[in-house]
């Protein structure tokens, strides 16, 4: 069993910055890929960011140069530190997270944490 455990969301102005952060825990062997997914009310799940094993990152065009994602493997801990919020960044945000058990893959996703931006 694998857990995700998501914080760091809330209520920010126009502007401002949020951390989030989302630990694993568990039976892990290994972890892949980290990220970030979020979903906006009557919208499509959508990425936002994503980071491998080896660093590499990807980016929604809509929040390059924004928003930053980080993670500590030995931590098993991924962060999205997001910059210069915009309303339309008003969504519910969720980490993803892929690795292995010693038994078998897991992909998971965290219980999703609310951001809101007022104007």
């Amino acid at each position: 069993q694998v857990q995700l455990v998501e914080s760091g969301g809330g209520l920010v102005q126009a502007g401002g910055s949020l951390r989030l952060s989302c630990v694993a825990s568990g039976s892990i062997f290994s972890i892949n890929a980290m990220g970030w997914y979020r979903q906006a009310p009557g919208k499509q799940r959508e990425l936002v960011a994503r980071i491998t094993s080896g660093g590499s990152t990807t980016y929604a065009d809509s929040v390059k140069g924004r928003f930053g994602i980080s993670r500590v493997n030995a931590k098993n801990t991924v962060y999205l530190q997001m910059n210069s919020l915009k309303p339309e960044d008003t969504a519910v945000y969720y980490c993803n997270v892929n690795g292995t058990t010693r038994l078998a893959t897991f992909a998971n996703w965290g219980q999703g944490t609310q951001v809101t931006v007022s104007s």
